[in-house]
């Protein structure tokens, strides 16, 4: 290890500690704390001879809890648990009003929370993630819940280290009404349209729910996107007898959407536009978008609910989903920009905001620099993708292709296509059984638990979207082409059983293979409630078995590519428990801890699952352990929550693919014992100041940082050689990047007895840091340097975001008519103050030159502007 690499130890961020900063944030949130319990003991009762005593009745009713629920029963000295699923202030604010500027409670990934709807889970079994867009638009409809946040009870399932959300859609539940709503917003989308439609059980034993929606944008927020999406949502139950009933739910949501890019600030300052979108350009005058994704995997969920005794409840279910996922993008072969002007391309690449089209690539050619200066500023088409000349190129290349399907002789002439709009497709078929079992033992004891059997399949393959004029593609590697030995006509072929294929617009082509991946789960859960006390314990075991089928023969992997892989095992289990010390009738302690293993997802297994089945070295499970206290407060004037939390992961894989400036070869860059390392605070805080007006108060700030030095094997992507292995990353201490680390927002809302509110909200956002290349923190990036260098610190320092703040405006108003008809308005807006100017977070880019750091700068992410939202519904 040489003298330059020592540096790594030290970067400017302290793991030991939390920051000065973030010290005196802490001290005053728990300033403020504790003025909320001295407001709290105005109504406080107190124990006398083991019986708790209230002073008096407060005047109105607290909007969360009841009176029963906050004063327990004196007559049994018990004081009530505190409620599954109630609202959290600090969980509502960061999810609704921290969400905007990229934060994420307690730095998790969503991959640590469970969710499920009717006790199926969700998450997507390639990479553990949930999307909620999977039923996007059926707001009414999936309203039921019972969440969680961190470490705590679930009784669906054994959850992860960021809670557990269960979305209850039993058509049962749902109360008889009719609901219409309109909502016009300048966001993703314009409009939406919803409908929802209960019966409640009927007489005759059937209940049914129905629901749809329509969102749409013809442009969004951002130049050059679009939104078009339906929701669709059916629930029926049918009661055999009291004991037994059956359901059905059906749902989907499909959408296309055009999507926003992401640039350097080179380019968004040169535009004078920080939402600045290089994804689209006009085709014959219409606006048209590259970058375009499809999705629609519906749902059908089948349970049945078993009511053995009034104490034991019993619910089987099996589901099935399937689909698609699909995101196109350009794609090109032996082509250069259409409209480039002078300078040497070697790029071949038509997007506009490509490094070699940026005025700072010709730093030291003034003649040049200003050529691509006004380019940018004054041309609007040079900045955009230009269609009508990708067209142009496509329909005047004539080509002849030879030994076309490996016929000696077959030569084929035609447009070859230059450039390409492909389709990346990852579509579903995934088959749930599961069976969940809940039961009261006792006055003070419900045990639950169940099982989970997913059996799943991910296809993953290429389509031609569209030749943009050309008569065909050849289906080759171009990068393989240029490396390949002279007269290796094998070597650059995506398919060998198929090779020198012409594809056309339909025909799949470059990689086609699946991804099976078979989870089996059970879980148990014990909780004991007593007068004083509350405790919990909680286990599961999992088993995971997943495998790589691969479709085409890979002419640079021609036997690790094809047909089935070796399958991968791995048995992995969790524990977890907690306590809650109930001081009195609005006072709580909590302390959880859990500790559990998870086996690797699909998704990072495997160095470049699209063409091989070589697994990442020192492929194992990664654990993780977890712990939070809290103390609680629930009286009628302050409903406070302050919790300290502090996890570990261990033995993470990172694995991504990019072009390496160093090789000069598209790599496979897969690391291995990643470890991170996340604590902090949190505060949510609601205080009545009148019987009209409240105040809310959410903070939430944590250090979240890496806390090892993991190894990375380079691989050439289009090749078997190995180009580095083993080789030491040094990231520990470095924070984990592209979120905020801290936030907070005040707000006061004023409620008037005759229907109506208003209310502001005041949020600032710190210690926001970009996400790290790990290729610039390693020994060999330290090179080029000499000792007395100072250049090395540009290569390895982390970019903080300046600190900003928001304010946010909303109102309501309802009306009752004929005491049967109901009528909300609702107007939101977020941002009022139009602050376009911050930044929410970004990355350094993989691809980087040691020689000239700015060659390739990090791009950002930048908070919109001024937002609103209008929702108008109707019910009755």
């Amino acid at each position: 290890m040489n003298e330059k690499s020592d540096h790594f130890n030290i970067p400017t961020n302290n793991s030991s500690t939390l920051s000065m900063n973030k010290s005196l944030l802490i001290f005053k949130m728990l300033l403020l704390f504790t003025g909320s319990i001295l407001l709290s003991q105005n109504t406080e009762g107190e124990f006398q001879n083991d019986t708790l005593v209230v002073d008096r009745e407060p005047d109105f009713e607290f909007p969360i809890l009841t009176l029963d629920d906050i004063e327990g029963d004196s007559e049994s000295y018990d004081i009530s648990s505190l409620l599954q699923g109630s609202r959290d202030t600090y969980v509502s604010t960061a999810g609704f009003t921290f969400g905007s500027a990229r934060y994420r409670i307690r730095g998790y990934d969503n991959e640590n929370t469970t969710v499920m709807i009717n006790g199926i889970p969700v998450n997507d079994p390639e990479t553990g993630r949930a999307f909620f867009s999977t039923w996007g638009g059926l707001n009414d409809a999936t309203r039921m819940s019972v969440s969680h946040s961190g470490i705590g009870v679930s009784r669906e399932n054994f959850g992860g280290i960021g809670g557990a959300t269960n979305i209850t859609t039993r058509a049962s539940q749902y109360g008889a009404n009719t609901r219409l709503t309109y909502s016009n917003s300048n966001r993703s989308y314009t409009h939406r349209a919803m409908f929802t439609h209960s019966t409640g059980m009927q007489d005759n034993g059937w209940a049914f729910t129905l629901s749809g929606s329509r969102r749409l944008a013809q442009e969004g927020y951002v130049e050059g996107t679009f939104y078009d999406a339906y929701g669709y949502f059916l629930s029926l139950e049918r009661r055999l007898n009291p004991r037994h009933s059956l359901g059905l739910v059906a749902f989907g949501a499909p959408s296309t959407t055009g999507r926003p890019g992401v640039a350097t600030q080179e380019a968004y300052d040169l535009t004078g536009n920080n939402y600045y979108n290089p994804n689209w350009g006009f085709q014959n005058g219409e606006v048209r978008n590259s970058r375009v994704n499809s999705y629609h995997t519906p749902w059908f969920i089948l349970n049945h609910y078993f009511d053995v005794t009034p104490d034991i409840l019993i619910q089987t279910s099996a589901a099935h989903t399937f689909g698609k996922g699909s995101s196109t993008a350009l794609n090109w072969f032996d082509a250069t920009r259409p409209d480039h002007g002078p300078g040497p391309f070697e790029g071949h690449d038509p997007r506009p905001d490509y490094y070699r089209y940026l005025p700072s690539f010709y730093s030291n050619n003034p003649q040049l620099f200003d050529f691509y200066t006004n380019l940018w500023q004054n041309d609007e088409a040079f900045r955009q993708l230009n269609w009508d000349l990708m067209y142009q190129y496509n329909m005047k290349n004539l080509h002849t292709f030879n030994n076309v399907d490996g016929i000696e002789g077959n030569h084929v002439t035609g447009n070859r296509s230059m450039f390409i709009v492909e389709d990346r497709r990852n579509d579903r078929n995934q088959t749930v059984f599961n069976s969940l079992v809940n039961a009261r033992l006792s006055e003070t004891n419900i045990v639950t638990g169940g099982i989970n059997v997913s059996l799943a399949q991910t296809h993953q393959y290429k389509l031609v979207d569209d030749l943009l004029g050309g008569d065909w593609w050849a289906d080759i590697d171009q990068f393989a082409l240029r490396d390949a030995d002279p007269g290796d006509t094998d070597f650059a072929q995506n398919d060998l059983l198929n090779p020198n294929r012409l594809v056309k617009e339909g025909d799949r082509f470059g990689y086609d293979f699946t991804g099976n991946i078979h989870q089996y789960d059970a879980f148990a859960q014990s909780e004991w409630v007593l007068p004083r006390w509350d405790f919990y314990v909680a286990g599961n075991l999992s088993q995971t078995t997943f495998w790589r089928t691969g479709h085409m023969q890979n002419g640079r992997f021609p036997d690790n590519s094809l047909g089935d892989s070796e399958k991968q095992n791995f048995t992995n289990f969790g524990l977890k428990g907690g306590t809650t010390f109930k001081a009195t009738g609005r006072h709580y302690f909590t302390a959880n801890a859990a500790y559990m293993t998870r086996a690797p997802f699909f998704r990072n297994a495997y160095i470049s699952s699209r063409v091989r089945d070589e697994l990442v070295p020192n492929l194992t499970s990664e654990t993780i352990m977890s712990g939070d206290v809290s103390y609680i407060i629930r009286s009628p004037f302050v409903r406070s929550r302050l919790t300290l939390f502090y996890t570990e992961f261990h033995d993470q894989t990172w694995n991504r693919s990019f072009y390496h400036e160093e090789y000069r070869t598209f790599v496979n860059y897969s690391m291995s014992g990643v470890d991170q390392t996340h604590l902090g605070v949190e505060l949510g805080m609601e205080i009545k100041l009148s019987p009209t007006l409240e105040m809310s108060l959410a903070v939430g700030t944590g250090d979240y940082f890496y806390s090892s030095r993991p190894t990375v094997t380079i691989t050439r992507d289009n090749d078997r050689e190995l180009l580095a292995e083993e080789r030491t990353v040094y990231w520990k201490n470095y924070k984990v990047g592209g979120m905020t680390h801290t936030a907070g927002s005040i707000g006061f809302r004023y409620n008037h007895p005759r229907f109506w509110f208003v209310g502001t909200n005041f949020n600032y956002m710190d210690d926001i840091y970009i996400d790290i290349n790990p290729d610039r923190r390693t020994a060999s990036a330290l090179e080029p340097f000499v000792d007395i260098d100072t250049g090395w610190q540009r290569v390895i320092e982390q970019e903080k975001m300046d600190a900003f703040y928001t304010v946010d405006l909303y109102a309501g108003r309802s009306w009752r008519i004929q005491r049967r008809y109901f009528i909300n308005l609702n107007v939101s807006v977020n941002n009022l103050l139009n602050n376009q100017n911050s930044s929410i977070g970004g990355f350094e880019q993989l691809r980087y030159d040691s020689s000239n750091i700015d060659r390739f700068p990090a791009k950002y992410f930048y908070l919109y502007g001024r937002t609103w939202f209008i929702n108008l519904a109707f019910r009755m």
